[in-house]
């Protein structure tokens, strides 16, 4: 693949089970991640009540936590096209969990419960667990 091919933050949608899979990788720029931002504000598919898979495992240098900020401005202006529910992050790198627990106190406002794994089955595991809940309230 050459640079110019590379893609730092990458999604896709399931509409079945109204998620969200975001992955970055590689060195990431804060224009990156708005760029992300823009390409979900523009995607149809975006829109109702999205839960969230980030994984940013792959991820070379964590955020400083002033784009954390931005980033967190970057969700609740997504606010207004789409509600988003459960947010799981992976991060396995010491450096990078702290950061998105950073994070996570930064976004919790914008989603319903937002918590940070190690492991990418935990993860999920919590998200259906919360999925299992909603069907059952």
């Amino acid at each position: 693949m050459l640079e110019s091919d590379r893609v730092p933050v990458s999604y896709t949608i399931d509409p079945a089970r109204m998620l969200i899979r975001t992955t970055c990788s590689g060195p990431i720029t804060l224009a990156d991640v708005i760029e992300h931002f823009r390409e979900l504000k523009d995607d149809p598919a975006c829109v109702g009540h999205l839960d969230v898979l980030l994984d940013v495992e792959a991820a070379e240098s964590p955020p400083e936590s002033d784009q954390l900020r931005t980033v967190n401005s970057q969700v609740r202006q997504m606010r207004k096209k789409v509600q988003f529910g459960m947010c799981a992050i992976v991060a396995k790198r010491n450096v990078m969990f702290g950061m998105m627990r950073v994070f996570r106190v930064f976004a919790d406002e914008n989603f319903r419960a937002i918590r940070v794994f190690r492991e990418a089955g935990e993860a999920e595991a919590w998200l259906r667990a919360q999925e299992a809940d909603n069907i059952h309230s």
